[in-house]
Parts: C-alpha cells; structure tokens; sequence
C-alpha cells in the first residue's frame, strides 16, 4: 500500500520516516518530496508498505501524532492514475 504522509517537519529525514512505519512492518519505501529549486522538503512524502493489514495498523497508529515536533497526517495515497482531470 502506498501511504501519504503530510505536515512533515522540513528537517525530518527519511532514515527517521521509515524508522517511524517500521514499528508496524515491513518497509519498501520512505520518500520525502524535495523541491526541485531549493532542495529543501516540501513537508510530505510516501512510505510504501508491502503488507496492507500493516500499512492499516500504521495509518492509523500514526495519523494525528506527533513527529519530529509536527502533528503529522497519514492516509492511503490516492491512485494518480484513476484520478479524473477536467
């Protein structure tokens, strides 16, 4: 399952993203979104989870708490390909 997690702290690593999901399971993937001219983060990022009961206990584990001093929010990442454009 593919997590969205918002409200990161600009300064939290995804070494400290992954460790944070990993209390729930197995890992894939932790990525924060960098903005291509800063290189600062733009405050959220995936984790991808290759187990979904375990990616259902971490969402709802994790959204609402607190990371790295930010209250963060996590949920099932929308499916870019089904999403509608008009």
């Amino acid at each position: 399952m593919n997590i969205f997690v918002a409200k990161l702290n600009y300064d939290t690593y995804e070494d400290e993203l992954r460790r944070a999901f990993e209390e729930f399971g197995k890992v894939d993937s932790a990525k924060i979104i960098m903005d291509r001219d800063t290189g600062r983060s733009k405050g959220f990022g995936f984790v991808e989870m290759p187990d979904d009961d375990e990616a259902r206990a971490a969402i709802s584990n994790l959204d609402n708490t607190e990371l790295d001093g930010r209250t963060i929010v996590v949920k099932e990442a929308e499916d870019r390909r089904n999403k509608r454009r008009y």
